[in-house]
């Protein structure tokens, strides 16, 4: 489910994108800081996993947050 989520959202995007006009500047620059701030969380649920020594539940934690932050952005781009 997450991959067609995200795909959707790669489409949503582009579209604005190609788009242009006054939209799309913020939405690249929102892509970027999005992808940066969704790294610096999966490295945190990661390791928090780790160091509880249940390193599988990080990478179920971090499914779980991106599939949130598609979601969010999905609906936000189909407005």
């Amino acid at each position: 489910m997450l991959a067609m989520e995200a795909q959707q959202v790669i489409a949503l995007r582009l579209m604005k994108l190609a788009a242009g006009g006054k939209a799309a500047k913020p939405e690249a620059r929102r892509m970027v800081a999005e992808k940066v701030a969704a790294a610096q969380t999966a490295a945190g649920l990661m390791t928090a996993a780790a160091l509880r020594g249940a390193p599988d539940g990080g990478a179920d934690a971090v499914v779980r947050m991106l599939r949130r932050r598609v979601r969010a952005n999905r609906k936000r781009l189909m407005r």
